[in-house]
């Protein structure tokens, strides 16, 4: 099925010829809207440091005086939306399209955003708590969304590619945000800025996205006839399949070692990154005594590292995959090893850290956030691995309870850390988060596989010949007759693995 769904892409070629698809048009701007979500997700990081000590950054703007308690229920409060809606918007996308709710999470978040200022003014810290967890109710659509529009634009050839450039895209906004965030915040303009600007540029991609996004080929007016019939041909279907809905096995899921492994490792890995992502800005603040400009620079560079390394991967990965060097199985264990246990170790040697190493301890972080991007060829992909029809919804499962993290992480370091420049405290969350990755990793190393699950396929209905044909033979053969039905499962199985 495979090849042969290859062989249809590759014949193409009058269409193979031209350098631009449509397709990559909207692969842009969904990496657009990526980076600029996660810009205006991230953008709290930096702005509430100089929130709270504004004589360091700009002292024309006011300064608030939060605890770290009352700082902790900010930075999680985003979360504490966004995985209410995760789960539902599958399938909402699924029937509505993931267009329109790409329109309504990056126009309104962005409008939330321009009124933050506004809203601290007026309502203080519970003000900012509302319009952050409504920020995030509305990003809890946009996943579901990408990876709905996903499965109906990328051909099968280029699959792997586009995820990884759109995903990319999440990574470079943190780093857009992060690195830019300090010279707002000291600017003229204050850090009422680091909301301004990325609220101003999500309206301005929401007028693009208006007029060129689709849901998929079917409903965009500007495609051409040859890439759309290249497209469908390279995914295998037709508009009739296209509209199919596949029945959810929500109890075989959830019973599914190699599935509840896989959320394990989404919880763990994400434990990290949130703490790491929220808290690092305070961390060199207090610690290592960085002014609000090198703090946000610092605080980039961990993510340029982690965008780049992303990009290089993506093309050995690939090879690893088709030369058939490393059974799958063992390439998921190896990089998600990489990926879990390398920041784990970087972890606990910054918890042993002085105060007076602070370029070490710099190149720790960047090297504990940087080699978390192997985690994307090792549990991320492992979805797609184990349900290839289902991997939209494992994806909205995972990161559903995954983010819950972010809500939990910050609340723990405020608890922890009752003071920020005591570095034993910050040495119990950094041994912390290495104790939660090891073991996240260790039981995908016990139980992980990349091997496609049966519940991947809906049930089929049995026809009257074919329930005629069962009887006879379980009439001519009652001593086989319990055994049938498993021999046939696993006769299904089988070609449904080699089919995919």
């Amino acid at each position: 099925m495979v090849s042969d769904r290859r062989s249809s892409f590759v014949s193409n070629s009058k269409f193979k010829g031209k350098m631009f698809g449509h397709r990559y048009l909207q692969c842009l701007l969904l990496f657009t809207g990526f980076l600029l979500i996660f810009a205006l997700r991230v953008n709290i990081s930096i702005a509430i440091v100089a929130m709270m000590d504004n004589k360091a950054a700009n002292p024309d703007f006011p300064e608030y005086a939060w605890s770290e308690q009352i700082k902790s229920y900010i930075l999680s409060s985003l979360f504490c939306g966004f995985i209410l809606l995760l789960i539902p918007a599958g399938g909402w996308a699924r029937r509505l399209g993931g267009r329109i709710f790409m329109l309504i999470s990056i126009s309104l978040n962005s409008v939330l955003a321009l009124l933050t200022p506004l809203s601290v003014s007026i309502g203080g810290w519970p003000l900012l708590c509302a319009l952050r967890f409504t920020q995030g109710l509305l990003q809890g659509l946009t996943l579901p969304a990408v990876a709905t529009i996903l499965a109906k634009w990328a051909p099968v050839e280029e699959r792997s590619a586009m995820q990884t450039f759109i995903y990319s895209g999440a990574q470079l906004g943190i780093v857009v945000m992060l690195a830019a965030s300090g010279k707002l915040c000291s600017s003229r303009w204050g850090w009422p800025s680091t909301f301004y600007l990325p609220g101003a540029l999500g309206l301005i991609w929401s007028v693009f996205w208006y007029i060129f996004g689709a849901s998929t080929p079917r409903d965009c007016k500007r495609i051409s006839e040859e890439e759309r019939n290249m497209i469908e041909k390279s995914l295998g279907h037709d508009k009739k399949a296209v509209n199919e809905k596949h029945p959810v096995p929500w109890k075989r899921i959830f019973t599914s070692k190699p599935f509840l492994v896989t959320f394990v490792n989404n919880c763990a890995s994400d434990w990290c990154f949130w703490t790491l992502l929220t808290q690092i800005p305070s961390y060199i603040k207090s610690v290592l005594g960085k002014d609000i400009n090198s703090n946000a620079l610092i605080s980039a560079l961990p993510y340029l590292c982690m965008f780049t390394l992303s990009i290089i991967l993506c093309p050995v990965g690939t090879w690893l995959e088709k030369s058939k060097r490393l059974n799958p199985t063992v390439s998921r264990k190896i990089f998600n090893t990489i990926g879990l246990w390398g920041p784990a170790v970087s972890l606990i040697c910054l918890g042993y850290l002085r105060q007076d190493q602070g370029d070490l301890a710099i190149g720790l972080l960047t090297a504990t956030i940087t080699l978390s991007a192997h985690v994307n060829f090792g549990f991320m992909v492992n979805h797609l691995d184990l349900a290839p029809n289902l991997a939209g919804t494992l994806l909205g499962i995972t990161n559903c309870f995954s983010n819950m993290t972010g809500i939990i992480a910050p609340v723990v370091v405020g608890y922890v850390v009752t003071e920020t420049t005591n570095i034993h405290q910050w040495r119990i969350i950094f041994f912390l988060s290495a104790g939660i990755t090891f073991v996240g990793n260790l039981f995908f190393l016990i139980f992980g596989t990349a091997k496609v699950q049966r519940w991947n396929e809906p049930p089929r209905e049995v026809t009257p010949i074919e329930q005629l044909e069962q009887l006879v033979d379980s009439l001519g053969e009652p001593d086989k007759a319990a055994e049938a039905p498993d021999e046939e499962d696993d006769k299904k199985s089988a070609v449904e693995q080699s089919a995919v």
